[in-house]
Formats: structure tokens, sequence, C-alpha cells
């Protein structure tokens, strides 16, 4: 049986003792900073518990599990500071700790250091691993300057966001799951499903997590409530609010939007207001609910071949509740 806990404290404990330390120390502050606090781990432990199934060796995955999160927390690290945020996990980000251009080197570092992981791995597997993540790093940094387009466009439709939060988010966690299938030796039409699974379950993972910056709790949530609102972001709530409102209403929207001055405090306030009265929080959940079924299509397509595949199943919807 798969023991969760088990698996954090065994890719905690590794992220601890296998460490690619740079000899200039300023350089490994901002990395270790991001790498202690506290963190579910989702996708390192997604990439272990598939390397779980049929009972295979899931210490086997440890060095994929920690690359993928170095560059998981590498990109995060980098968005933090495009987007000028305050906090994460409930913290100071690391380039308010330590400065712009320290966090900046140091998040190259933790990329060079995630395919430093990749090294550790069996020759027959590790071309492979490389090869799904530079793959989901390509559609990470598309994904990101995808995100940045929407910033000065006007007209940003339901199709080309969820592009975008799949390539920005999904993609690495699509690939975590395939990287534990390549390591535990699955077949390839089992990695398929898996990989279609956490592409699936990525999109809704972004979806709830659009709901969370809006009507989320700070304590949980983690970091600052409608920073989205704030910051003018293209969300999903937005641009459905923007599709379903009265024309009076979707006008107040882009009048709240094109500010270039307003009340932090006021604008969020309204921007709530007008979405409310259209039940967005709903629809924006509903829309992630769609998602999550799609992905568990795929893994109940595989279900009956794969022994431990019930308890990822289980993990994945105690992630999705967490978020409601």
């Amino acid at each position: 049986m798969i023991n969760v806990n088990q698996l954090k404290t065994e890719i905690n404990d590794y992220l601890l003792k296998k460490q690619y330390s740079a000899s200039v120390q300023q350089l490994n502050n901002p990395i270790n900073y991001t790498i202690a606090q506290k963190s579910k781990r989702i996708r390192p432990l997604l990439c272990l518990m598939v390397a779980s199934l049929n009972n295979n060796v899931y210490a086997n995955a440890l060095p994929a599990a920690a690359s993928i999160e170095y560059f998981h927390n590498f990109t995060l690290l980098h968005d933090d500071i495009m987007d000028n945020a305050d906090l994460r996990r409930n913290k100071p980000t690391a380039f308010k700790q330590f400065g712009l251009n320290s966090a900046i080197l140091s998040g190259d570092f933790m990329l060079i250091n995630a395919y430093q992981y990749l090294e550790e791995l069996p020759a027959d597997v590790q071309l492979k691993c490389i090869r799904i993540l530079n793959y989901a790093a390509a559609k990470v940094c598309e994904g990101q300057q995808l995100d940045i387009n929407f910033e000065t466009t006007t007209a940003v439709s339901e199709t080309d966001y969820l592009k975008m939060i799949a390539y920005k988010t999904a993609a690495l966690i699509a690939a975590s799951l395939k990287m534990g299938a390549i390591v535990a030796s699955l077949n390839e039409e089992q990695a398929d499903h898996l990989y279609q699974f956490g592409w699936q379950l990525g999109i809704a993972f972004q979806l709830l997590d659009d709901v969370l910056d809006v009507y989320g709790d700070v304590e949980k949530f983690g970091k600052k409530l409608a920073g989205d609102i704030i910051q003018n972001k293209k969300t999903y709530l937005l641009i459905k609010a923007l599709e379903l409102s009265t024309p009076a209403d979707k006008a107040e929207l882009l009048t709240w939007f094109n500010k270039t001055e307003t009340n932090e405090a006021e604008k969020i306030e309204a921007v709530t207001h007008l979405y409310n009265k259209i039940n967005i929080e709903a629809l924006t959940r509903q829309k992630a609910k769609d998602y999550t079924n799609n992905a568990f299509e795929h893994l109940n397509m595989i279900a009956d071949s794969l022994t431990g595949i019930n308890q990822l199943s289980n993990f994945a919807n105690q992630l999705l509740n967490r978020l409601t």
C-alpha cells in the first residue's frame, strides 16, 4: 500500500541530502529558503505514486521527483518576480527577501539543478525523462508568455485562456506522472493515459486556483487574495464575466480594469460584486469539475491493469477537495 506521508518524507529527505550547492553562498540562500518552505509537493508525490504502481520501487524515481520539484520552484521564483508578488506560501517571496538579482540568478541555478538530478537516473530511462521535462519546460515558457501577452490584450477568449493554463500549469503535472511511469517501466498505453490524466487534472487545479484567488482563505491559500484582480489578470473568472454580464456590468468591469490608479479595496469589492451577480464562482467550479471528470476517465481506462491506482485516484481527489 502506498503511504503518501512516507513518500513526502522520502522526497523531503532526498532534497535535503542530495543538493547541488553553489560555491557562492548568496546563490544558495534563495534556493534553500524556497525549498524549505511548507509545500504540498504535489508534482514529486504524483511522480513517486506512479512509480509505486504495480508494486514497483518508488525510490528509483526520487531523482526524477526532485528534478520536477526544483523545476517547479524555479518557475515560481521567476513568476513571483514577473508578478511583483509579495507572498508565496505565507512568506515573503524570494526576491523580496534576498533582492531581485539574487533571486533571478538563484532561479537560473535551480533550473540547472533540475537537470543535475536527472543525471542520477539509470541510463535506460534518463534520456526519456530529459525529453519529457524538455517538452514540459518549453510549454511552461510558452504559457508564461501567453499570460504576459494577455496583460495587453483586450479580448482573450476562453479557448485562449485554457490553452495558456494547460501550458503553464498542466504540462508539468502531466510530465510528473509520465516520468514516474517511465521509471516504473509501465507500458506506453498506461504512460499515455497517466499523462492525459495529469494534463486534465492540471487544468482543473488552475481553474480552482483562480477561484481561490478571489474567494479563498488567505491562511489556506498561502498568498495575498485578489492579486489577480489587483494586477488585472485575465483569469477564467474575468473572461466569463465579460462574456456573460449585461452591457452595463461589462462596461463597469472594463472601467475597473482599465483604470491606472485605483483604491485596491474598492476595486476588489466592486469586481467581486459583479462576479457574484452572475455566480461566477459556481461557473468556474463547474468547468473545473468537467476537466476533473475527463481526467478520471483516463485513469479508468487503465484501472484494471495497475495495482494501486485507486490510491492515486484518492490522492488526486484529496488535492482537489483542498481547493474547494
